[in-house]
């Protein structure tokens, strides 16, 4: 791919997530999305230590998408926090979902394996995913699917700006791409289900 297109891909993935963010606050603002706040505040903190260390793995555009995971729920967090009666109550499964996602991301930040600490940084978003997840299958109208969608298309397009392939660069985008899809099923599951 052409420098110039991989500027053009990154200019893309930078403006759909600012869009998918833009349109989720404005949701929780009128009161019809209400997020998990254990999983928006992991969801920050996971991506944006895995694009510092996809940066010192030597990927460029291609941690766009990664940065870009970490940076919007940073803004629904601080949103919500603001907003308290916004947010989803947050019960002793998803304290116990919060706990366990902070040590997989404390043994990702001291492994001094790059691969292995992306893996406890995908262990730490997953977990950190579960509440958000069994919300989305028991209560679908409390979440939104577009800023999922949203992820699943900029993780793809981030695919295409890799240079060298090798799992500490590629693997957060595909597992970025597999929960996005997890969590749009389970918000959609009900309607799908209905429809069989």
């Amino acid at each position: 791919m052409l420098p110039e297109k991989i500027i053009f891909v990154g200019v893309i993935i930078s403006l759909l997530g600012i869009i998918g963010v833009f349109f989720y606050i404005k949701n929780i603002f009128y009161g019809s999305i209400k997020p998990n706040l254990v999983s928006w505040f992991f969801w920050a903190l996971a991506p944006l230590l895995g694009a510092f260390f996809q940066i010192k793995a030597g990927a460029v555009l291609s941690v766009l998408p990664v940065f870009i995971a970490g940076f919007g729920p940073l803004v629904v967090f601080i949103f919500c926090l603001f907003k308290k009666e916004r947010y989803w109550k947050i019960t002793k499964f998803d304290i116990f979902c919060g706990i366990f996602s902070f040590f997989a991301l404390i043994f990702y930040i001291f492994t001094k394996n790059l691969g292995i600490s992306i893996l406890f940084a995908i262990l730490s978003d997953c977990l950190a995913a579960i509440p958000t997840i069994k919300k989305s299958w028991n209560f679908p109208k409390t979440e939104s699917a577009f800023i999922y969608m949203i992820g699943i298309t900029t993780n793809i397009i981030g695919l295409f700006v890799i240079k060298n392939w090798v799992f500490s660069i590629y693997s957060f985008s595909i597992y970025l791409i597999i929960m996005n899809t997890i969590i749009t099923f389970s918000i959609y599951q009900k309607r799908i289900f209905r429809k069989i």
